[in-house]
């Protein structure tokens, strides 16, 4: 797999506690990436942040949240990003969350994997 120049990015906000069963649902959605084959998928955890009910979830320690904001970013060309949103929305639906979808253009400068000597 080979991306050079414009690409796009998808960004999924969650919460940590959303689930597709007993799945987490940002799990979820990295697994079906690669599943799909998109070039690559990075779930990361939030420290501090708040959505639309303006309830805030913070890593401290005297108040830790079992809920922290979780980011999944995906990255690929147009077409194959464009053909993964439906799969979004079906699994917002499967987990009964809210959450926030958003897209963006990118310019890919480096992609290339390890040699297999390397690892």
């Amino acid at each position: 797999m080979d991306i050079k120049g414009t690409a796009k990015l998808l960004r999924v906000f969650v919460g940590e506690s959303d689930k597709v069963g007993h799945t987490p649902l940002y799990e979820v959605i990295v697994k079906e990436a690669r599943e799909r084959h998109l070039a690559g998928a990075t779930a990361w955890r939030g420290i501090l942040g708040f959505g639309p009910s303006a309830r805030m979830r913070t890593a401290k320690l005297l108040d830790l949240s079992n809920d922290l904001p979780m980011v999944i970013e995906i990255i690929d060309e147009e077409k194959k990003v464009d053909d993964f949103i439906p799969t979004i929305h079906e699994l917002f639906d499967k987990a009964d969350s809210g959450g926030l979808v958003t897209i963006e253009k990118v310019d890919v400068i480096h992609y290339a994997h390890r040699s297999v000597d390397k690892q």
